[in-house]
């Protein structure tokens, strides 16, 4: 699910770029940064998406199993994992201004549209119920350690945290035969 949610945010990027610039110059990929040798991975005037973390979300966060009836009997699930995504869009340019318009047009299209749902957004998979993008305010500190953990140097880049995915397991925890009485006991007095 994960990398249906970024395919998707990719596809949303360039379709604003293409809105705004009337090109496919400067398009944005799904690649990570940079590669095993600490070069650019990401291709010579792109945007480069990347997912740099992933975190759980704990206030969401079912405790218990759920059960559901599936041709007579109690199939139980395990509840879904839900996640947030710190997604990093970086741009490799040569020229230093294009890189710069290529992530104002990231910031303006996440202002304008900072959360996106299925009914809204047909590219979306119906599996994800909805998608909200916030801006994260890395400090000097954060953005070198990122840099640095990533392995390269620093491009004109933005990081984003994606709420919400959530993920399960196709199979079911147990399978049961239903509930068909209940026994009482009365205590005596």
């Amino acid at each position: 699910m994960i990398d249906v949610a970024l395919r998707f945010l990719v596809a949303e990027v360039n379709a604003y770029l293409l809105a705004r610039t009337g090109s496919s110059f400067g398009e944005a990929e799904l690649s990570r940064p940079v590669d095993d040798n600490g070069r650019w991975a990401v291709r010579e005037d792109h945007l480069g998406v990347a997912l740099v973390n992933i975190e759980e979300e704990r206030v969401l966060k079912s405790q218990g199993r759920e059960s559901t009836y599936v041709e007579g009997r109690q199939v139980v699930v395990e509840p879904d994992l839900k996640v947030n995504l710190h997604v990093l869009f970086a741009a490799n340019f040569k020229q230093y201004d294009q890189a710069l318009r290529h992530i104002s047009h990231v910031l303006t299209l996440f202002q304008a549209r900072p959360a996106f749902a299925p009914d809204r957004s047909p590219g979306l998979d119906p599996r994800i119920e909805q998608l909200t993008l916030e801006l994260l305010s890395l400090s000097y500190e954060q953005l070198n350690q990122m840099w640095a953990f990533i392995g390269g140097k620093q491009l004109p880049s933005v990081v984003y945290r994606v709420r919400l995915i959530s993920l399960h397991d196709a199979e079911p925890a147990a399978i049961q035969p239903p509930i068909t009485t209940i026994a009482t006991t009365v205590r005596g007095r």
